[in-house]
């Protein structure tokens, strides 16, 4: 619940600035593209390379879905207001489902060699997802 709530920020502020400034309906989407990108980077570098954990268990949050509804809400409505609102909502509403492609694989059962069947999810603590 903490990661659409953290992440809308840089993008409204993106979005703000291309729309004023160029007319384009694109900067949440510019700049979620470019935040995914560097946290894969940091994912991929310091943890896979670094610290030799798994990517899968570090996978970011999928924010793309929710930026692209943010700025066709902003193109179909050109206001600032109703963006904040049915944007705002529809950004948060949208991560939980926007995840549930990547984190589907994850809930097959698998038998520990010397404990209990469980799913993968629920080793990388997201059983409940």
């Amino acid at each position: 619940t903490l990661t659409p709530i953290l992440l809308i920020t840089f993008p409204t502020a993106t979005q703000y600035f291309m729309w004023e400034k160029m007319r384009l309906p694109i900067g949440a989407t510019f700049c979620v593209m470019t935040l995914h990108f560097g946290q894969w980077m940091n994912r991929v570098f310091n943890f896979y390379y670094w610290a030799w954990f798994p990517v899968n268990f570090t996978a970011p949050g999928l924010m793309i879905p929710s930026a692209i509804f943010l700025d066709v809400t902003l193109m179909m409505t050109g206001s600032y207001m109703f963006t904040a609102l049915f944007g705002g909502m529809g950004w948060s509403l949208l991560f939980y489902p926007a995840n549930w492609t990547w984190l589907a694989p994850f809930h097959l059962a698998y038998k520990h060699p010397n404990g209990p069947l469980m799913s993968i999810a629920d080793l990388m603590g997201m059983g409940m997802c």
